[in-house]
């Protein structure tokens, strides 16, 4: 099975930019399809009300089932105090099975870490080119999966490459995803020294084609066994720490 681990769906607000625009689900749809892509870890885009954006990726979900792994996107500062109400909701009510931060967002908090620690889901966590905050989250949270986006920096910066590498190879609880990661060598440098188990594949569709970063994962030219720790093995692994959640959203209205 082939799990692309890092997309998005749904409106935002911001209206500045694809990422907190619009992301359209069926583009995607047919693009992971023909690449043999089975099943998603999907988010919301950046918004500003993401108690609704997970109701709508509830509903998107609810479309089509059994396809999609949906994570709550949660703002740190924003939904202080809340958080670990709307995790609940979305994973109890709709079946979510992790947590996503962005720091453009604002950095990740204890709340964040406290409530992934309590319902063993682990954190989507995009640093945005600063990795070295995982310096912090990573050791004082030794119970959280991380999962740091784009290798630490959709921009190609390949100082945050390295030092997730690193992280990689330091704490057991920290990992990345290959979506939008353009130094190839980064990825190749990732697997030869933290492991395949550290690495998960990720495409940041619908912005990027699946089958193009899916072709990426292929060139690495890794055994079979290792490439399906990537392909999906990996993912499972950790969604897997809280148990079997696998039922679909419910048809009933969902409230926000």
């Amino acid at each position: 099975m082939v799990i692309d681990a890092h997309c998005h769906a749904g409106k935002g607000d911001g209206l500045t930019g694809p990422w907190n625009t619009e992301a359209r689900i069926e583009p995607y749809l047919r693009r992971a399809r023909r690449a043999g892509i089975d099943r998603t870890v999907l988010m919301p885009a950046l918004g500003g009300n993401y108690r609704r954006a997970n109701a709508a990726l509830a509903r998107i979900a609810l479309a089509h089932p059994g396809r999609f792994i949906c994570f709550a996107f949660v703002h740190p500062k924003r939904d202080a105090g809340r958080i670990g109400s709307m995790v609940e909701q979305a994973v109890g009510r709709w079946g979510f099975r992790g947590i996503k931060v962005h720091r453009l967002d604002a950095p990740a908090t204890r709340e964040v870490c406290e409530t992934a620690q309590r319902l063993r889901l682990p954190v989507l966590y995009d640093v945005a080119g600063e990795p070295y905050r995982m310096e912090m989250l990573a050791p004082q949270y030794p119970e959280v999966d991380f999962i740091v986006p784009h290798l630490g920096s959709f921009a190609d910066d390949w100082r945050a490459h390295v030092q997730v590498i690193d992280q990689l190879i330091r704490y057991p609880n920290v990992h990345t995803d290959t979506a939008g990661v353009r130094r190839f060598d980064y990825l190749v440098q990732a697997i030869d020294r933290a492991g395949p188990r550290k690495v998960l594949f990720g495409s940041d569709g619908p912005w990027l084609h699946p089958g193009l970063e899916l072709h990426k994962i292929r060139l690495l030219g890794l055994p079979d066994r290792e490439q399906a720790f990537v392909l999906g093995g990996n993912l499972l692994r950790l969604i897997g720490k809280a148990g079997d959640r696998r039922r679909l959203p419910t048809a009933e209205p969902i409230a926000v």
